[in-house]
This record gives C-alpha cells, structure tokens and sequence, in this order.
C-alpha cells in the first residue's frame, strides 16, 4: 500500500505569495503552506504536516531552503522522517531520502547542499546589514516607526500613576508589555 504525497512549502513574511511554491506541488494529496521566517523549526504548518505524514508517505518540499534554514535543522527534520519510515522530496535538488541508511552519497548531498544554502543566507543577512548601515549612514533608513505616539505614552504613564496596571494599559493600547514598558523607560 503506497501512502499520500504531503506537501510543504513556507514563504517568509505574509506579504509574500507562495504560488509558485504552490504550483510545483500539484499532485499533492495535502498541502502545508507556512507564512513565517525559517529561522527554527517551530513553524505552525510544519509541526501539523509532521504530525499529518505517517509511514509510507511522502513529504514534497520544492527546496531544502523551505524546510530549515540551516543544516543542522535540515539534517535533523529528514532523519526524524525518514526513522519514521517517510520519504522526504526535495524538487529543485531533484533529491529522495528514505529510510535506507546505504545512500551515502545521498546523505553527503543533503549536508553539502544545506551548508550551502545556510551560507548562502549568511551572506544574504550580512549585504543586508550593510546595506541598511549605509542607508543610515545617508539619513535614508529610519527604522520602524514607534509603536505608540508621544501622546499615547503620555495617557499611559497617567494611567500608570493612577495605579492601573500595566498590562491593562498595554492591552488597551494595543501593544505588548514590553512594549509599553520600553516606552515608559525612555524619557
């Protein structure tokens, strides 16, 4: 008995469209779609397609890049899978692991190939950095903008003094506590 083709793929930010991603997944009996950065393996949709596949299934990624962003979480996912007896797809490396511990070459490809890619995003993060350093550095890049106007922290610091606790304030504020708190610390 063959088990179901799942699907996974993640964009980073929710602005982001998954269509492609999507698109090269046809054919998938279920799909996971997170909108979430990859930086760990805690990821909604990712957590429900590992607690959906059960032995015989297969997990369809359309890059190593989707499923973690470093190779130690890459290795870890597709070894957790592959015990389980799920075979893991990766479709732009043109990759298949399963269970069979003989597929050496396999296994080196899946660590060269996800050091890599972790390089590759490490490479990225730092002409980023520098990127926004000379934005700066040009008055161009002013960062977020304040959560809260100087008036609002104005009624909250009121509202503080008359002893109404901060995490109501922040809630009513819309903001998170600490928010509120960095707020109030800065004069």
């Amino acid at each position: 008995m063959t088990g179901q083709v799942v699907g996974y793929g993640r964009v980073s930010s929710i602005s982001q469209n998954e269509a492609r991603q999507v698109e090269s997944l046809a054919g998938c009996d279920r799909l996971f779609i997170d909108k979430a950065s990859g930086k760990n393996a805690n990821r909604p949709e990712l957590n429900a397609a590992l607690d959906y596949v059960r032995q015989g299934d297969t997990l369809r990624v359309p890059s190593m890049d989707r499923l973690a962003r470093n190779t130690v979480d890459l290795l870890t996912l597709v070894k957790t899978l592959t015990e389980r007896g799920v075979t893991v797809e990766f479709l732009k490396e043109r990759l298949t692991f399963s269970g069979d511990r003989s597929d050496n070459i396999g296994q080196l490809m899946l660590t060269i190939l996800g050091g890599i890619a972790e390089f590759e995003r490490s490479l990225i993060r730092e002409r980023q950095a520098e990127g926004i350093a000379l934005a700066k550095a040009r008055g161009v890049y002013k960062g977020r903008k304040p959560a809260l106007t100087t008036e609002q922290v104005t009624e909250a610091r009121e509202r503080v003094e008359l002893g109404i606790p901060k995490a109501a304030v922040a809630r009513d504020l819309g903001v998170s506590r600490q928010t509120l708190y960095s707020a109030l610390a800065n004069p």
